[in-house]
């Protein structure tokens, strides 16, 4: 499966928001007059066409360039989503109009099957232009293959991949521009739960991903493309978990100061290069818990024992920032890694 292919259909629903957005700002301002100064929700409303507006409290984006896809606004946060193979690519949710360091709270059912589907947080900022993911669950397709992965963020019960790609001359919310897009792609997939939106945008930023000064729209969208499913989600502001830990860093004993941080190396078709940064203490013992079929290829800059499983690295007088090349066998996931003194 080519990895570009949701993107550009993503670039085509920008463009066409852009084009409509004043007049559906007008049309979405004429519809609420009759609810106006009520205290009564708004009715169900299902739609079969593309259009951005509000609907009991919280903004709403449905876009589709074809086929069968539907998307029910529902009471409060919540939406209900359905589609088919006649679809070639759609994506809809509700949100905010303006993105934040919120803390987002979701829940409902997900149903990817075996296709070419996401779940995400979804959001665009200016100044830089950035595309932005937080991908609580997807179907057959990983919708970050093919970016370059910089560490990792453990947050919320689970640990996300983060990750980095470009878009060159790519559509966007300010038409045809170069911009990046981030990712954090959850290693455990879920389709409810809290995204504590500030440690991801803290963990991108600590790994050298800055977004814009000026925030977009913000939603939690059902993505589907030449796919079938269907989705039954809904959102609101909610509280978070506690702190986060950025890039894999592992505490070593307690009592211990020990820490050993993990950050991204050379990728190549079968191997990955990691390195390994330790805190605190020049006397140390470093383990790492590599994943299955996995293998270390070389090391560099300490004293490695194991080639499979558990790995242990001591000091060689080479310093306290060492490296390993870990043989894939198609397993991409970066090891656990732990630290004591000693």
């Amino acid at each position: 499966m080519t990895p570009d292919l949701p993107q550009p259909a993503r670039g085509r629903r920008n463009r066409i928001r852009v084009l409509a957005g004043a007049a559906c700002a007008i049309a979405m301002s004429i519809a609420g007059v009759t609810v106006a100064g009520t205290a009564h929700a708004e009715a169900d409303r299902t739609l079969t066409s593309n259009l951005t507006g509000t609907h009991n409290g919280y903004y709403f984006s449905f876009w589709k360039d074809s086929g069968n896809a539907s998307m029910t606004l529902r009471a409060d946060g919540r939406y209900s989503s359905s589609w088919d193979r006649s679809t070639n690519n759609w994506v809809g949710g509700k949100g905010w109009a303006t993105g934040s360091r919120r803390t987002v709270t979701y829940s409902g059912t997900y149903n990817p099957g075996n296709n070419n589907t996401y779940l995400a947080l979804y959001g665009w900022t200016r100044n830089p232009l950035i595309e932005y993911y937080v991908v609580e669950n997807f179907g057959s397709y990983n919708p970050s293959s093919g970016a370059t992965r910089l560490g990792t963020v453990t947050t919320d019960g689970g640990t996300y991949d983060i990750l980095r790609s470009q878009r060159v001359n790519a559509p966007s919310i300010d038409g045809n521009q170069t911009f990046y897009q981030y990712w954090s792609v959850r290693q455990q997939k879920r389709s409810s739960g809290t995204i504590t939106t500030a440690n991801h945008f803290d963990a991108w930023a600590r790994a050298g991903l800055n977004l814009g000064t000026n925030h977009a729209y913000q939603v939690m969208a059902t993505e589907g493309y030449q796919s079938q499913g269907s989705s039954d989600i809904t959102v609101r502001e909610g509280s978070g978990s506690g702190p986060t830990n950025p890039t894999s860093p592992t505490p070593g004993n307690p009592g211990s100061n020990c820490t050993a941080v993990l950050s991204a190396g050379q990728q190549y078709g079968d191997r990955f290069n990691l390195n390994v940064a330790v805190q605190n203490t020049s006397n140390w013992t470093v383990t790492l818990n590599l994943n299955g079929g996995q293998s270390i290829q070389n090391s560099w800059n300490a004293a490695v024992s194991g080639t499979t499983g558990t790995i242990t690295a001591r000091p060689n007088g080479s310093g306290n920032n060492f490296g390993i090349t870990i043989m894939a066998n198609g397993n991409w996931t970066w090891p656990t890694v732990s630290c004591r003194q000693g």
